[in-house]
């Protein structure tokens, strides 16, 4: 059977809840489209997280790789379509970490696109109700740099493995606990991914 690495991150900056996490806790060991899904919870930590993921494959050897990541303020299920070489924040990761625009890989192409069907994944979703998009910048923080590391790593050692990023929207729980934040509950969220993980190839 094939394998899917799904990996979400850990809570991070003043959210105390991350959906993804809950996600990928509630999916890991299941079966689905063919695949046997293998869950992973990363660190919100520059020196950390793109490392991690690199072991996670090393240590999987999946046939596809999707990661999560919270955008809390979006209201939509928003796939990536590109990952850029550049980590930079205003904000702190959990460690204090606050990169200032270094490259993620110093001989790296400036840009990656991800090669899941994210088109495919917005027309179903939208096509069952959910609010969804492509995205075209997942931003500089921990959540790029970890879809750059992926995508870089199957790049440079020519191997067809589809991998991706997929943002998605806050909680009703996290939203509650935050304040004013669009939300889905916990159950849609899963849904979701759910209906994405059956357009793997």
């Amino acid at each position: 059977m094939k394998k899917l690495l799904l990996t979400g991150f850990e809570p991070f900056l003043d959210f105390p809840i991350n959906p993804t996490t809950h996600i990928v806790e509630e999916l890991k060991g299941k079966e689905m489209n063919g695949y046997q899904i293998e869950g992973r919870i990363l660190p919100v930590d520059y020196n950390k997280s793109g490392q991690e993921i690199l072991e996670h494959i090393q240590d999987v050897e999946p046939d596809a790789v999707i990661s999560l990541g919270l955008a809390a303020g979006r209201y939509k299920m928003t796939p990536e379509r590109i990952a850029i070489n550049c980590n930079e924040s205003n904000e702190k990761d959990n460690e204090g970490n606050t990169p200032e625009g270094d490259r993620i890989q110093k001989e790296g192409p400036d840009g990656l696109f991800s090669t899941l069907p994210i088109r495919r994944f917005v027309e179903d979703l939208q096509a069952r109700g959910y609010p969804a998009e492509v995205s075209n910048t997942a931003g500089t923080y921990l959540c790029n740099h970890v879809m750059y590391q992926a995508l870089y790593h199957f790049h440079e050692n020519n191997l067809e493995v589809p991998s991706g990023f997929v943002h998605i929207p806050a909680s009703h729980d996290l939203a509650v606990q935050h304040g004013k934040l669009p939300s889905w509950s916990q159950k849609d969220l899963t849904d979701a991914v759910k209906h994405i993980i059956q357009w793997l190839p």
